[in-house]
């Protein structure tokens, strides 16, 4: 099987995952990892399996991501799976956090939805996790939404362990989970 890897990174969290990604998929695969703004839509119909990544911005998947999913024909004949890395807390615990989650990174996985109804795709699912924010990011997070200065000091403790290890093992298995459908 022919399979692409490819994802828009600013700090390095996506790429550490888009990485992990095609070793895992190489194993008895042809994988390719390729940055997104070096692959033309044209290519993609060479590819059986597309891994499209991205960094979480604006609470959605970020602005080259966007442009290039909107050229992806109409039930195109390969398979695409998402994923993407966020500064935001994960989609578990209490109710304000979950809310958080929501309104940090939840268009991302919306959009991939989309892109599975809007454009007819063979959409294998999507992979999130946490990664360390860049600095304006951290800015903009204490100042608008975690003011609490000790709520603050806990949240960028945790935050700039991701990616961590427990992370890459869970990409490891989302991928083992999408080439086992094949």
């Amino acid at each position: 099987m022919k399979i692409l890897v490819t994802y828009f990174s600013q700090t390095g969290n996506t790429e550490k995952i888009a990485q992990v990604i095609h070793e895992t998929s190489s194993q008895n695969n042809e994988s390719t990892l390729k940055k997104i703004k070096k692959v033309k839509v044209e290519e993609l119909d060479d590819f059986d399996l597309i891994f499209i990544g991205s960094a979480c911005h604006d609470s959605d998947l970020a602005k080259p991501v966007l442009k290039f999913l909107k050229k992806i024909p109409d039930s195109p004949r390969y398979a695409i799976a998402g994923f993407y890395t966020h500064s935001t807390f994960l989609p578990e615990g209490d109710e304000r956090i979950i809310k958080l989650s929501e309104r940090w990174s939840g268009r991302c996985s919306e959009t991939f939805e989309d892109l599975k109804k809007e454009k007819n795709v063979n959409f294998k699912g999507y992979f999130r996790c946490q990664g360390i924010p860049s600095p304006p990011i951290e800015q903009f997070i204490h100042k608008t939404i975690i003011k609490d200065n000790e709520e603050w000091a806990e949240f960028l403790e945790e935050v700039k362990k991701h990616p961590n290890e427990n992370d890459l093992e869970n990409t490891k298995k989302f991928v083992q989970d999408i080439l086992s459908e094949f």
